[in-house]
């Protein structure tokens, strides 16, 4: 069955939180965070890097089309147990991916003690504060993509 892994770890009221959280962060800034879950890795991308598999994530879910590159993709391959943060140029002028790494870390611990939404709703918590800080909210900031989890 399609998903099955996914709602072993996860249910349809833990997206819903998880999308909310999305929704509270985005509040105060002008970036745009989204999260992809997904039970595994495709056949014919098995051969492909975490980082690859984010990349193709982001480019087919349009995060590189935001205004000001202010896109950051939570990305999770549960079969794998592999996660990868992926942020836009915008936001990688200013910030280092160790700190998206140390985030993307946090939630791995999270993960092996068994806090899966816990760790996704930290991670969301953690991206949106230093959003908020390089990219604070502006006066004619529109929610450029959806904050639905992505399965």
């Amino acid at each position: 069955m399609k998903n099955e892994l996914l709602y072993h770890f996860f249910s349809d009221d833990d997206f819903l939180d998880i999308s909310n959280k999305i929704n509270e962060a985005e509040k105060f800034t002008s970036g745009e965070i989204r999260v992809a879950i997904k039970d595994s890795v495709p056949i014919l991308k098995t051969n492909k890097g975490i980082k690859d598999l984010a990349t193709d994530e982001f480019i087919k879910l349009g995060m590189a089309e935001t205004r000001d590159k202010t896109g950051i993709l939570i990305y999770i391959v549960l079969s794998k147990r592999k996660f990868y943060i992926l942020a836009d140029s915008g936001i990688n002028e200013k910030v280092e991916q160790s700190t998206w790494d140390n985030i993307r870390n946090d939630m791995e611990s999270e993960f092996k003690n068994g806090n899966y939404l816990s760790g996704v709703i930290d991670a969301i918590d953690k991206v949106g504060n230093i959003l908020n800080t390089y990219f604070p909210i502006k006066k004619d900031d529109t929610n450029e993509l959806s904050n639905r989890v992505m399965v």
